[in-house]
């Protein structure tokens, strides 16, 4: 299974074109190497941490896709870091079986998988950071042959390494540990580079799903007036997951996030400030998160025939809360949110419960149904599944495979292509971070001090009993698988 670390995915952009200054032009010469001018790239990618399962699994294919698919230039220039002794012919025979092509367009498949890896470049960078990253500006400055390109670094180290590789690029993650640790790594990375070189990716903000919640709320006359505690009597976030840590990576980044813009005014513009401008409103309107809102779970698995805990005794793989916006919009709407694995199956959600019809003269027909009247998500300009965004008039289906007849693409792709093109709006800014860190504080420390013992649960099953008490305390009615 693929380990997701939340703390160590890390891109950025420099060169003068996407906000940054040009960088210095280092002399550096490599006698296996000579680009000619024609050739030289106005885009150069350093992966650093190159070797890892998730640059080879996720990050690598992400970037052939964009070539392949024309969102990338066909010069680009692409260097795998690490501190492994191989060569650039190791490099890619590493991450060739790993490239496909769309399935919608495989022409001149082979060709273009030749032309992606012969654009590809390794360089061993060493135990020392700052020379690492050094020899790596040199490599990239001779890649780009003079002419001043735009640079991305994408950082895939664990998080101990990250403020020392970053320190020489203007490059970081800096989700932290909790809110003291966020603000120390926020602080020294913004004492020496600009919030716009910042870009904190969480590739599930990437999917299809989140994109259309700003087109849903912004691009349908129908929805916006309804949007409001008047209509509105409760939402539900739920992701039922594998693979990932619950609290400082699921819900500081993702569902935090996906509140924000179910939940933000309209911004003046698409541009990606505007937006982050109206998620930080949000976020700094969520009350602080009391322990009493919240649940805590941890699956058991069952090794012959005997009951084991699969994880550290406190350490949770569930999580259920409620949460309030305070302000003019939302005020007493329950957001309720649930986050776990280990469940009886994957499932990411966004329920909007409608309040009931006064004096609904149908109340006999639905009878106890009534209660269960909810609506998912509804679209009626929808987001045509791609990298662009392209809208499409749309039945009332939110099942991509029976409405387009298209390869929906990696959520890496989707971010990688944003930081290209300089869209922000789905990465946490540094006063996002802290917002979000407050929310989350009390029941953190709490947890810190052993004061909240997660509920077990069985492996497989629905989640801790304690979630459905939670949910009807705050008079929502539970939706079941």
């Amino acid at each position: 299974m693929l380990r997701h670390n939340c703390l160590a995915f890390v891109v950025s952009r420099q060169q003068e074109k996407i906000f940054t200054q040009p960088t210095s032009k280092l002399q550096a010469h490599s006698p296996n190497f000579l680009v000619q001018s024609d050739q030289a790239p106005s885009l150069c990618i350093a992966v650093i941490g190159a070797t890892g399962e998730l640059a080879r699994r996720k990050i690598f294919p992400a970037l052939f896709a964009l070539y392949y698919s024309g969102f990338l230039p066909e010069n680009v220039g692409i260097v795998g870091y690490s501190r492994k002794n191989l060569t650039d012919e190791d490099l890619r025979s590493i991450i060739a079986s790993t490239l496909t092509c769309r399935i919608d367009h495989r022409e001149n498949c082979g060709d273009k998988i030749d032309a992606f890896l012969s654009r590809t470049y390794y360089l061993n960078g060493g135990y020392d950071n700052r020379e690492g990253m050094l020899k790596l500006s040199a490599l990239m400055e001779h890649i780009e042959g003079g002419f001043e390109a735009n640079r991305i670094f994408y950082l895939s180290v664990p998080q101990e390494a990250l403020l020392d590789v970053a320190s020489t690029l203007a490059i970081c993650k800096p989700f932290g540990f909790d809110a003291l640790c966020s603000h120390w790594l926020t602080k020294a990375l913004l004492s020496k580079f600009q919030e716009k070189q910042l870009y904190r990716i969480d590739h599930l903000l990437g999917r299809n799903l989140i994109e259309n919640l700003t087109v849903l709320r912004f691009s349908n006359l129908i929805f916006e007036p309804l949007w409001s505690r008047t209509y509105i009597r409760s939402i539900q976030v739920i992701l039922y997951f594998d693979g990932y840590g619950i609290i400082r990576d699921i819900v500081h980044s993702h569902i935090l996030q996906t509140i924000a813009l179910l939940a933000m005014e309209p911004p003046i513009s698409l541009n990606g400030e505007d937006i982050r401008n109206e998620k930080v409103k949000v976020l700094r309107s969520i009350r602080r998160l009391e322990p009493s809102n919240v649940i805590l779970g941890q699956y058991k698995a069952t090794f012959d025939d005997k009951v084991d805990v699969k994880l550290n005794s406190l350490t949770p793989t569930y999580f259920a809360a409620i949460l309030y916006i305070d302000n003019a919009r939302w005020d007493g709407v329950p957001f309720l949110i649930k986050a776990g694995t280990g469940l009886i199956k994957h499932r990411v959600e966004i329920r909007i419960q409608f309040r009931h019809v006064p004096g609904n003269i149908y109340h006999d027909r639905f009878g106890h149904n009534i209660n269960l009247a909810t609506n998912e998500l509804i679209l009626l300009n929808n987001k045509v599944p791609g990298l662009g965004l392209q809208l499409d008039a749309s039945e009332l289906n939110l099942l991509y495979k029976d409405k387009y007849n298209a390869e929906v693409p990696d959520s890496y792709e989707h971010l990688l292509l944003d930081v290209i093109d300089g869209d922000n709006h789905l990465f946490m800014r540094s006063d996002e971070l802290t917002a979000a860190w407050n929310i989350l504080n009390p029941v953190l420390q709490e947890i810190d001090k052993n004061n909240i013992a997660p509920e077990l649960y069985e492996l497989g099953g629905r989640g801790p009993v304690g979630a459905y008490y939670l949910w009807a305390k705050h008079g929502v009615q539970w939706t079941e698988d």
